[in-house]
This record gives structure tokens, C-alpha cells and sequence, in this order.
């Protein structure tokens, strides 16, 4: 692994990093909160292989991190099977129910598709996502590793500061939707931090899911609840929906950035987006260029909005347009679209954002175990808790994941029945020389790829660790086009994180940029890095949220 000397800001000549990394030789595990990280070790040591450890982590994430997951959204995996010496991608997100047609939108003079209430809801693909993970890759039973989750939400934990902000915001939106107080506010208000919170409606659905298999979320009571509430509330997702559900397994994609194979996964994510800035940015000496450079800064930037122009023009299901994949994540590409950054000046013919999808909040979770095999895992709701639609009795929140879809005819990404809409959430993965080096994952809306090419850049061209490359500040792009069909004509807003000198931002300024002080999220990151030289795993967490990384 590339080292320097430990923990030490490049800008400011002052320590940076928020702790060492975690080393460990039989298991890690990286999680947004410790309690779910405890899980996944637990798993672990009960017996379970990778994949076991992260089903029982997203499910105790769902109990405890509402705010950004559950089982009302999706799901997005990428594994490394050690025994078959193969990475494999899972695309569990959902697709839009039959009901949801354009002519639907036109008729009732809507524009946009809301981005709360009952008609932004799609299929909610995590629970098939966990029984086709854990049907190729589990060792213990669905009781088992879902156990833990059961007993936290039956006896309770405490919640911690930041989610218990984000659920006093999720509060003010949602206390009126049906569901919400008896769910989220027992006692008159969401819970403060410190507080012992229990949810046993969720308590009770993971039981069902354990005991009675995916089909009675998708086939029995549950997906009937749904139905109902979707009824109910005006909303266009049906039971038949439900039960037509299916997850896919697809092949990982990857470029290769100065020695390492990085991996995303294929659309209707944005995870290629990535390889297209790593693609753009690998002809330039970015290591001399110095990290925080207005150099390095601006050139990442303009390769962010060149790869973003794409992402708002191709992205889309693969199943109903055909995306050219292999084109836009080659060298060749990158070498044409290389041409079009001016060193010197910030582009600003590009048409202005909707910043509904500049911001997110999901969990990205990884998990290694004594026998090689990694899972590199995310799963969201999008816009924080979701769309407010909480089936009555159940425990949790269904997402609206279909707000992302575009209403205009013709795009790529146009609403149609049965559709997956383009999705923010990606996991990542690192190989080098056919071995398995690295799963990471940065959340938060569209700073994902943008995240990910920080991380690979920290630790390739400015020689960071493993935690070191999460802690440094970080740079966000707001205001590309985007792919529910918005453009934009001003080339955007930069957004640096503290840590970055106001000189930075002059100089940046001088070169045409619109740079503002920090707004909204600049992601939350987890990973795992194997080091089979040494025999050992390195874990790294994210100092922005409640991340924690431990191992045995």
C-alpha cells in the first residue's frame, strides 16, 4: 500500500487523519455505526461468511440508521468469491410499477414526478437483494443472521447524535404521513440522542422475513399492505408489482488507473461516471499537481463535468435503451473528451442542475472474512427516510427511488412500466494483478463518483492510507445536467470542505469557478483493503458520520 509519513495535511503541514487504520487478519468490517459493525463481526464469529455479516448489518442499519436506509429501498452489491476466484454484481434495485406512465403525468399536468407522498414509490428491491445474496453466498440460516437486528429493534438502542438530527428533520416532513408517529415518535417526538429507541412493528417484519423467506414480502401480507396503503394514498404501486420482482446479477465494469482495476457497476447507476473521470484525469501528472492544488482541483472538476454530461444523456435501464458502455469508460473517449478542458478556465456552457440529486443519504457497508471473500455493499431510500408511505404495522419506510426518473419523451431515462430509474447509490471494488485489493464505497447523492475518484487519486497519486484518503477534505460539483433531463448553462457550483485554504478558493475563483462555502453532503466512506503480502485486512471508516471499523 503506497504510505507517507502518517496522518499529516499537505496543505497545512497539520494532522489530518481522524485515527489509524484498523488491522486485522481473520475478518473486518466497515459500517456508517458501530453497533451494526459489532453485528457483522459477531456474524463473523458465529460462523458466517462475508455476505452473511453484511445482510446482518444492512438489517441492523435498517433498525438504526432510518435516515438513510431500510428495506422499503434498494439494494447494490459487488462480491468477491474467494473459492471461485470471481467478482460478481448484484443489481437488486426495483422498477417502476405498471401503473406509472408518461401519458399518467401528462394527464394529471405534472411536470416532475413529487418527490414525497405515494407516487415517487417504486418496488423495493433490498429484501430480494438479501435471499440472492444469501442464497450464493450464505452459510448460516436467514434466522440467524437476522437475530441480532430482531433484538436490538425489540430491546432497543441508543440513538446517536447525528441520526437522531437527521431524524428531528425527517420529523418536520413527515409527522403528518400516515404511520410516521406511531413508527418513529412513541413518545410525542423522534428520539434525542442518548435515547433507547424500539421498533417493534420493524421487529416483527424481520421475523416474518426470516421465518417465511422473501416471498412474504413480495408475495404474502407484506406486499398486500402495501398494496392497500398504495390504494389508499393515491399511489400507483400494485401488488402485482411486487410480486413480479426480480433482482439481476450483472458483471462489474472497470478501468485500470495507474495499476489498479477499479470496478462499478454497470447502469442504471452512475457508478462508470468514475471510471470516466479516472479515465480523463490519468494523461495528467496529478501527484506533481500537489493535493488541494487549484491545479489538481480545477482539473478534477472539469473531468467531473465532462463525465456528468454523459450521465445525464445515457444513463439509464439497460433493458430499455442500449448504453454504451464499453465506449464511454475507454481510453479513447477520455482521450477525445480530454480535449475539451481549458488548464486555465472553467467551462460554463454546460446547462445548470437540479439539486434534488446533489444530495442523498444511503449506507454503504463492507465486510471481509478469514476465507478471502469480500462484499463491497450499499443500499438506500433516497432523500433520507424516503417518501414518507410507511405500510401500517410494518416498521419502515418505502423509498422514492422513481422521483429520478425524467418526464421528458424520448430521453433515455423516461418514465416506462416495469423500469429500473437511474439510480445515485453505487458500490466499488479494487483489483490488482487479478487479486482482490480494495472495496470501498463513498455515499451521498452525486458526490458518489465524484467521491470515488478522490479516494483512488488520496492513495495512488498522493500516497495517503487507507483512512487517511477518507479523512482529507474533500471537493463536491454541483449542477450538471442531470438525468431526470434539467441542463445547465453556468457550468455550476464548486464546493470545498473545510480544511481548504481561502486561497484555494481565489484562485479558483480567478479561473471562472462559482465556489461556495460548504452545502449539503460530501459522502460518507468505508473500506477495505487486503493486504495478502502481509496476510492481514486494513479497515477504514468515515469521520464525517458515525462510521466505525473494526475486525478480529
Amino acid at each position: 500500500m503506497a504510505q507517507q509519513e502518517a496522518g499529516y495535511d499537505r496543505i497545512t503541514g497539520k494532522p489530518f487523519a481522524s485515527r489509524s487504520e484498523v488491522i486485522a487478519t481473520q475478518g473486518m468490517a466497515a459500517t456508517s455505526h458501530p453497533l451494526a459493525t459489532q453485528v457483522a463481526l459477531d456474524t463473523l464469529k458465529a460462523g458466517g461468511s462475508a455476505v452473511d455479516a453484511a445482510i446482518a448489518a444492512n438489517a441492523a442499519l435498517g433498525l438504526m440508521e432510518p435516515t438513510g436506509c431500510g428495506i422499503g429501498g434498494d439494494l447494490y452489491a459487488i462480491v468477491w468469491d474467494a473459492e471461485k476466484q470471481e467478482l460478481t454484481g448484484l443489481n437488486a434495485s426495483g422498477r417502476s410499477p405498471e401503473l406509472m406512465t408518461l401519458d399518467y403525468f401528462r394527464e394529471n399536468d405534472l411536470d416532475s414526478i413529487p418527490p414525497y407522498g405515494p407516487l415517487p414509490v417504486s418496488v423495493p428491491g433490498a429484501v430480494d437483494g438479501w435471499f440472492e445474496l444469501h442464497e450464493r453466498y450464505g452459510r448460516l440460516s436467514m434466522e440467524q443472521v437476522l437475530s441480532p437486528a430482531i433484538r436490538y429493534a425489540e430491546n432497543g438502542f441508543p440513538v446517536t447524535e447525528l441520526i437522531a438530527y437527521y431524524m428531528r428533520l425527517s420529523q418536520n416532513r413527515f409527522e403528518d404521513y400516515p404511520g410516521f408517529r406511531e413508527t418513529y415518535m412513541p413518545d410525542g417526538e423522534t428520539p434525542d440522542k442518548g435515547d433507547v429507541f424500539r421498533n417493534p412493528d420493524l421487529a416483527k417484519t424481520y421475523r416474518l422475513i426470516a421465518e417465511r423467506g422473501r416471498d412474504v414480502f413480495y408475495r404474502g401480507e407484506i406486499a398486500q399492505a402495501i398494496d392497500a396503503l398504495m390504494q389508499e394514498q393515491g399511489g400507483l404501486l400494485r401488488f402485482e408489482d411486487m410480486a413480479a420482482h426480480t433482482s439481476d446479477w450483472v458483471a462489474p465494469v472497470s478501468t485500470n488507473y495507474r495499476g489498479w482495476d477499479v470496478y462499478e457497476l454497470p447502469p442504471n447507476g452512475q457508478g462508470i461516471a468514475a471510471l470516466q473521470i479516472l479515465n480523463i484525469l490519468e494523461a495528467y501528472d496529478v501527484s506533481s499537481m500537489g493535493f488541494g492544488s487549484a491545479e489538481y482541483v480545477h482539473t478534477f472538476i472539469e473531468a467531473k463535468k465532462l463525465a456528468y454530461e454523459d450521465r445525464a444523456r445515457f444513463y439509464a435501464d439497460m433493458d430499455f435503451v442500449d448504453v454504451p458502455v464499453e465506449w464511454l469508460i475507454s481510453k479513447d473517449y477520455a482521450d477525445q473528451r480530454r480535449k475539451l478542458i481549458d488548464p486555465q478556465k472553467a467551462s460554463t456552457a454546460l446547462p445548470a442542475g437540479d439539486e434534488t440529486l446533489e444530495d442523498g443519504d444511503t449506507i454503504y457497508l463492507t465486510v471481509a472474512d478469514s476465507d478471502g471473500n469480500m462484499v463491497s455493499l450499499i443500499q438506500s431510500n433516497y432523500r433520507g427516510m424516503g417518501s414518507g408511505m410507511i405500510p401500517g404495522g410494518y416498521g419502515f419506510m418505502l423509498q422514492d427511488r422513481a422521483e429520478l426518473f425524467s418526464l421528458e419523451e424520448g430521453h433515455a431515462n423516461v418514465v416506462a412500466p416495469g423500469k429500473r430509474p437511474f439510480h445515485t447509490i453505487i458500490p466499488a471494488f479494487v483489483m490488482k494483478d487479478g487479486e482482490p485489493l480494495m472495496s470501498f464505497g463513498v455515499m451521498g447523492g452525486s458526490m458518489q463518483p465524484q467521491g470515488h475518484v478522490q479516494i483512488i487519486v488520496n492513495m495512488l497519486d498522493f500516497g495517503m492510507n487507507l483512512q487517511e484518503a477518507g479523512d482529507a477534505a474533500r471537493v463536491r460539483h454541483g449542477g450538471s445536467s442531470q438525468p431526470t433531463g434539467e441542463k445547465m448553462t453556468d457550468g455550476g457550483t464548486v464546493y470545498l470542505e473545510s480544511g481548504y485554504p481561502d486561497s484555494l478558493r481565489q484562485e479558483l475563483e480567478s479561473m471562472g469557478h462559482a465556489v461556495s462555502e460548504s452545502k449539503g453532503s460530501f459522502g460518507g466512506y468505508q473500506a477495505i483493503y487486503r493486504d495478502s503480502e502481509q496476510g492481514v485486512y486494513y479497515g477504514a471508516s468515515e469521520v464525517r458520520k458515525d462510521g466505525h471499523a473494526a475486525g478480529y
